[in-house]
C-alpha cells in the first residue's frame, strides 16, 4: 500500500475508541506520525482514562509506526494549546488536526439542563475550534517565516445538525455549528495553504420487529 501520509504530522482528537481510533490507526498505515488526544471518559464526558489513548499507540507502535498519547482538554483554551504544542515538540512540526472528540447528554428539550447543553457545545463545538486555532496560529506563522505549509483541518460534523434528531438538540446545534465554523475557516486558512473540510459519519441499522399474536 502506498503510504499517502508518510511523514506527515497529524493530530487526532477523541482517538481512543470508536471513530477517532480509526482515524489515527489509519493515519499511522499511511505512515503518518499521529498524536492520539482522548481524555478516555464515558460517552457522556464523565470520568478520565488516559490508557485507551495508550492502547492505540501502542498498536501504531507495533506495525511500525510512530505515535504519542496525550491527555489534554481540547474542549478548555489550555489544553488546546498544549495539544498542539504536544505534536511541535515531539515530532517537530504539524501538518493536520482531525478534530473528533465528542460526547453525548441526550435529553428532551423540555428536560434538557444547562450543564447537559454547556457540557456539549464546550467539547464539541468549542473543542473544535481551540485545536483549530493554535493550528491556524501556528501555519499563520510557519508561513509567515517563509516556510513552506501544506496543513489540513478535518472536522467531524454529523446529520443530526442537518436533519436533526429528537432529545439531541445540544447535539445537533454543536455539530451544525462546527459545518459553518468548517466553511468560514476553509475561506480564511487558504491564504496560509491550509485547507479545512468536514466529514459526517452516519450509521444505518435494520430494526427488527417481532408481531406478536394471541393465542
Amino acid at each position: 500500500m502506498s503510504q499517502l501520509c508518510a511523514g506527515r504530522i497529524v493530530v487526532v482528537t477523541g482517538a481512543g475508541r470508536g471513530i477517532g481510533r480509526e482515524h489515527a490507526l489509519s493515519l499511522a498505515r499511511h505512515g503518518a506520525f499521529v498524536v492520539v488526544n482522548d481524555l478516555g471518559g464515558n460517552v457522556d464526558g464523565s470520568g478520565g482514562d488516559l490508557s485507551p489513548a495508550q492502547q492505540v499507540v501502542n498498536e501504531i507502535e507495533a506495525m511500525g509506526g510512530k505515535a504519542v498519547a496525550n491527555g489534554d482538554d481540547i474542549s478548555t483554551w489550555a489544553g488546546a494549546e498544549a495539544l498542539i504544542n504536544t505534536a511541535v515538540n515531539v515530532f517537530g512540526d504539524l501538518h493536520a488536526v482531525v478534530n473528533n472528540a465528542g460526547i453525548l447528554r441526550d435529553r428532551m428539550l423540555a428536560n434538557m439542563t444547562e450543564e447537559e447543553w454547556d457540557a456539549v457545545i464546550k467539547v464539541h463545538l468549542k473543542g473544535t475550534f481551540g485545536p483549530s486555532h493554535f493550528a491556524a496560529a501556528y501555519w499563520r506563522d510557519q508561513q509567515k517565516a517563509g516556510k513552506p505549509v501544506d496543513g489540513r483541518i478535518i472536522n467531524t460534523t454529523s446529520v443530526s445538525g442537518i436533519y436533526g434528531n429528537p432529545g439531541k438538540t445540544n447535539y445537533g446545534a454543536a455539530k451544525a455549528g462546527i459545518a459553518s465554523f468548517t466553511v468560514i475557516a476553509a475561506l480564511e486558512l487558504a491564504r496560509y495553504g491550509v485547507t479545512a473540510n468536514a466529514v459526517a459519519p452516519v450509521a444505518l441499522w435494520r430494526i427488527k420487529t417481532r408481531h406478536w399474536s394471541r393465542v
